[in-house]
């Protein structure tokens, strides 16, 4: 048996015992890189990754190794194909897709660093990480279900750090923007979180920064999804379900055990079409514009501007809501794609911190994940 396969037939990942290397030996950092959902994110950062390779190894001294991609029913080895960091989706051999295989081959037996960056955002997907990382293999993923999910999986997740691996997650929230590590930074410096108010959605700040009266919002909402700012299904996005889930996200990073039913979440999508077929719905998106007129009217008799908001209180309470914010307000300036993020704490309650650029786009996506990863090259030991 070749050592691809004896490597795919251990799928257990019992915890690493790392042998002692020789004082004498060369000294380099080899990080082995499974990537799992080549999709817009996962291919953007392949990208990167490839395009950053000769700078790492000689300015850093790290050789970053593609060693295998799993997409949703299949998956590419590098054992197959010695070319696949330069080819994953045109490799000449493929497997069917197994997860616990995968892990198995990118940890490998010779006791190199492994990480696996999960771009799939599937809830199957999340499910492994906490036995991935008991394992000794990093985790990096801007999927937020993992974050957002049952509690009792989060905790067990962040309880599996104790391996010594790191688990990165700052994709999830704002795309490439700082956001969570800013709230990890405050915090691990003894400051006190009071509220978190923001505007987390890239694709409803792009539409309410468009939706000015002068084309229905159906018309904007076809735009947006043909530009790639919504989701697959752009109910996910007016749903402010995805924005409920960062909200939760940061509030765990803050140390409250909240879940996904504690926020109050007033959803764009009509009834009528919230649980219609994708297609179905997307026929239908012009039974959006009258409300969403009548709430541009509203926000203009009051002489202020309409926001998607989600907030956090120092007590838990969570919402999310469109709201008509005074011109004067600091997210009534937003451009674009933007998300901007409020931090008020002790330190910033008079003038609260502010966190702001773009949110959306696979490109920035995927360098929030490629930042994760250079955060935990940095803490890798060099090995023979």
């Amino acid at each position: 048996m070749n050592t691809c396969a004896s490597q795919l037939a251990e799928h257990p990942l019992p915890p690493r015992r790392l042998p002692v290397q020789p004082a004498q030996a060369a000294r380099r950092r080899v990080l082995a890189v499974g990537l799992i959902g080549p999709g817009r994110v996962g291919s953007a950062l392949l990208d990167q990754l490839r395009a950053a390779q000769p700078r790492l190894a000689r300015d850093s001294g790290l050789d970053l190794k593609l060693c295998g991609v799993v997409a949703s029913k299949r998956m590419w080895l590098d054992c197959d194909d010695a070319e696949l960091n330069g080819r994953h989706d045109g490799a000449q051999i493929w497997r069917p897709n197994d997860l616990d295989a995968f892990a198995a081959h990118i940890r490998g037996n010779d006791a190199r660093h492994a990480l696996l960056i999960d771009c799939s955002a599937n809830d199957d997907v999340a499910a492994h990480y906490a036995h991935w990382l008991a394992a000794g293999i990093h985790v990096v993923t801007p999927n937020k279900l993992a974050g957002s999910g049952p509690l009792a999986r989060w905790q067990a997740i962040r309880a599996a750090g104790a391996s010594g691996a790191r688990f990165r997650y700052e994709a999830t929230v704002c795309a490439g923007l700082p956001v969570v590590q800013t709230l990890r930074d405050l915090l691990d410096t003894g400051d006190e979180l009071l509220a978190v108010e923001g505007m987390f959605s890239g694709t409803l700040a792009w539409l309410c920064n468009r939706h000015d009266g002068r084309q229905p919002f159906s018309a904007l909402v076809r735009e947006a999804h043909a530009l790639g700012y919504t989701e697959p299904d752009p109910r996910d996005d007016l749903s402010g379900i995805d924005v409920a889930r960062k909200l939760v996200i940061l509030a765990r990073e803050a140390g409250w055990p909240l879940s996904m039913e504690d926020v109050a979440v007033e959803s764009l999508v009509p009834p009528a079409i919230a649980a219609l077929p994708l297609e179905a719905c997307l026929e239908r998106l012009d039974e959006l514009d009258a409300p969403m007129a009548a709430k541009l009217a509203a926000a203009r008799a009051e002489g202020g501007v309409l926001r998607h908001v989600a907030h956090l209180d120092r007590h838990g309470r969570a919402s999310v809501r469109l709201a008509v914010l005074p011109a004067t307000h600091a997210f009534a300036h937003t451009r674009l794609t933007d998300n901007v993020v409020q931090f008020s704490t002790r330190r910033y309650c008079d003038n609260p911190m502010l966190v702001q650029g773009p949110g959306a786009g696979p490109e920035v996506t995927a360098a929030g994940v490629f930042a994760d990863l250079l955060r935990i090259v940095e803490s890798l030991e060099a090995r023979a």
